[in-house]
């Protein structure tokens, strides 16, 4: 890992990880069993919540994965740690130039872009004098028929937070 080329994402373009990649043979499960898969995601969801918003997505998509994990989601993984790695020296820095204090929300979604069940990806961030001081990524919990419907879902969700 430590001369890894890869992690400078997340998560990289294109990435896609289902339920149709989760191990089935015997020889994958033993192999798997030996990946600390749920104590890894463990460990990234500690970064992410104290001071790493960036890998939200890549985490909400790979740890819907802990039960049944496949090769490609455990790679998927080992390029977050990757790219953590690559950016340790990156932290948030709460301040700003401005003397009152001004806090904005940043909010997008993706339509339907879980290939299991179609819902689609909440995501949104609150900032207070240009650091973040809250964010969310989700799977949507409704199954959205356009995509004006999926950025509807998550106005209301960052208008739910801001309250």
């Amino acid at each position: 890992m430590q001369d890894s080329k890869r992690g400078s994402l997340p998560m990289a373009h294109g990435t896609i990880l289902n339920n149709k990649q989760c191990r089935q043979s015997d020889e994958e499960k033993k192999k798997m069993e030996k990946a600390p898969y749920a104590s890894t995601i463990g460990s990234i969801m500690y970064a992410m919540l104290c001071t790493r918003p960036d890998v939200s997505y890549a985490l909400s998509m790979t740890s819907r994965y802990q039960q049944n994990p496949g090769e490609s989601h455990w790679k998927a993984v080992k390029n977050i740690l990757k790219y953590l790695r690559r950016t340790k020296d990156m932290f948030l820095i709460y301040g700003g130039l401005e003397e009152e204090l001004a806090i904005k929300c940043y909010t997008d979604s993706s339509f339907q872009t879980d290939r299991d069940d179609s819902r689609s990806k909440t995501g949104f961030v609150f900032v207070l004098n240009d650091c973040a001081i809250t964010w969310k990524s989700i799977k949507q919990s409704v199954v959205a028929q356009s995509t004006a419907k999926s950025e509807y879902i998550v106005v209301s969700e960052s208008a739910k937070e801001s309250a």
